[in-house]
């Protein structure tokens, strides 16, 4: 295999661009692919204050380098969920590539910040682990970015992802979700700016980037997502890609310029007043935020039921 660029030995085929490339200009062509993102959708400005959710992944590692490397001025932001060894390692990785790269570091810890963990915390919510992590870390974030007094939230969300999601919607017809899924969600009543400059790189990409840019990333998955749909539509597009190249970048662009606007008037019917949270003061919908309520739950006391003695005597009367 040769190098598109350079014509020199290539290191990694990419078949969505009918292209190999060496090492230097793979390398490149990620950082042309997210500079191309960001100015297509008017994602970042320069002087922007950049807030990057950090997990410990391939993705928001490879975002942290590839902003930085664009000239944003970047910090990271990571949640330690309390999911026992797994958060541990992830919060390694992070602090590693953290100093090894002058990256500015925040910490939330939810079990001590909080008082609860994910896997308890959503047992005693009553809510699916994925639904209680997604939802304390999108309220994480959007604190941190108001009180920081940061510009935009980034995620590292990847091309895989967004057609992951956008399947499960169009399966569902979930026409509300159609219509707010776009890289870009504008700031609004309270939240911040958030965008996802990753989704014209698909999960090879970032992971070929990491090992390429040497940065030591968490491989395993989260064990709490086991059985998440979201995992097999991700697998269900993989297959198709295999046979068709180019297809989750054709579902889900092709989503963006000749269906999301259809599904605009979706999105806005029937938006709630915005109000402030009467506990910790977050924008929401009713008196408490989703969050709050969800701290409430897993933090309440537990009732214990006694059991009577054994030595304990009936007394008839």
């Amino acid at each position: 295999m040769k190098c598109r660029v350079c014509r020199g030995p290539a290191v990694i085929d990419v078949r969505r661009h009918n292209a190999n490339f060496c090492a230097e200009h793979f390398v490149k062509l990620c950082r042309d692919q997210v500079a191309k993102a960001i100015s297509e959708f008017n994602m970042l400005q320069p002087d922007d204050r950049v807030l990057i959710a950090v997990s410990g992944g391939k993705d928001s590692l490879a975002l942290c380098d590839i902003l930085d490397h664009l000239g944003y001025r970047v910090e990271g932001f990571y949640i330690s969920l309390g999911i026992g060894e797994y958060s541990k390692e992830s919060r390694g990785y992070v602090e590693r590539f953290a100093s090894q790269r002058d990256l500015p570091l925040i910490i939330d810890d939810l079990p001590i910040d909080y008082g609860f963990d994910i896997p308890h915390g959503s047992r005693a919510a009553k809510r699916a682990p994925c639904s209680a992590c997604g939802l304390s870390k999108r309220h994480l974030f959007d604190e941190a970015a108001r009180k920081g007094g940061y510009d935009v939230v980034a995620t590292g969300h990847n091309l895989d992802d967004e057609a992951a999601v956008l399947m499960g919607n169009t399966l569902h017809w979930h026409t509300e979700y159609l219509g707010r899924q776009a890289p870009v969600l504008p700031a609004h009543d309270g939240f911040p700016k958030k965008v996802k400059p990753l989704v014209r790189l698909t999960e090879r990409d970032t992971a070929a980037y990491c090992l390429l840019r040497n940065i030591d990333y968490m491989v395993e998955e989260c064990p709490m997502a086991a059985g998440n749909r979201h995992l097999f539509y991700k697998s269900a597009l993989n297959d198709i890609e295999v046979s068709s190249p180019g297809a989750k970048h054709s579902f889900y662009f092709g989503f963006l310029q000749r269906a999301a606007q259809h599904f605009a008037d979706a999105a806005g019917q029937e938006m709630p007043a915005i109000r402030a949270c009467s506990q910790c003061g977050a924008p929401c919908s009713s008196e408490t935020c989703a969050f709050c309520r969800l701290v409430d739950r897993a933090t309440a006391p537990v009732p214990i039921r006694m059991k009577p003695s054994r030595s304990s005597t009936k007394v008839k009367t």
